[in-house]
């Protein structure tokens, strides 16, 4: 007798991407956990939570999220979507920068071009913020950030490749050096799941 599918387990195919999302290889600066995805943006959807530490500091945080909807989606041109968001704090110095939204957008087609995710349909924006305190608060000192908020179609099943590119934007945000053509990282931490 064969065994009964569940009808309401999420297809295989989006089984697999979410395995690859887990499995991604990421730096070991990142600390990464799973975390709970937006339910009705579509039929499957799941989440990881990301910040990049250095010696107790954190240096950037962001978010990706992957939604999946077998019917397939007009405005995605296909079936998967990738939703990111990474926010790191910059020099002061640069908030003012005309080239600093060209700049951050940039990161993120490097880093999807350098993990060779392909992909199509990609849309976002890059924030500036600039905070001065007052009051209570004046004597903390002015901050500066950047956030950068995408969204794009994947056009394979390497979701993998895809989170890892997104990993490679937030260590570039944070201001990580590169790690060098031909050296690997020593592996970080895999996605906890919650």
């Amino acid at each position: 007798m064969a065994a009964r599918r569940d009808p309401n387990a999420p297809p295989e195919v989006f089984q697999r991407a979410v395995s690859e999302l887990r499995a991604a290889h990421l730096r070991p600066e990142i600390i990464c956990e799973e975390v709970p995805a937006p339910k009705r943006v579509a039929p499957f959807s799941a989440a990881v939570s990301a910040d990049v530490v250095v010696d107790d500091v954190e240096l950037a945080t962001g978010r990706l999220v992957l939604l999946h909807d077998p019917d397939g989606h007009e405005a995605w041109q296909g079936t998967f979507r990738c939703v990111a968001f990474v926010r790191a704090e910059i020099e002061a110095e640069m908030v003012t920068d005309p080239l600093l939204g060209a700049v951050g957008w940039s990161w993120l087609t490097e880093a999807l071009d350098a993990e060779e995710a392909l992909y199509t349909a990609l849309s976002g924006t890059v924030t500036r913020v600039a905070s001065e305190s007052f009051g209570g608060m004046a004597d903390e000192p002015a901050r500066a950030e950047i956030e950068l908020r995408a969204s794009w179609t994947p056009l394979d099943e390497a979701i993998g490749r895809h989170t890892q590119a997104w990993g490679l934007l937030l260590c570039t945000a944070a201001g990580l050096p590169p790690v060098a053509a031909g050296v690997a990282a020593l592996p970080g931490r895999r996605v906890r799941s919650r």
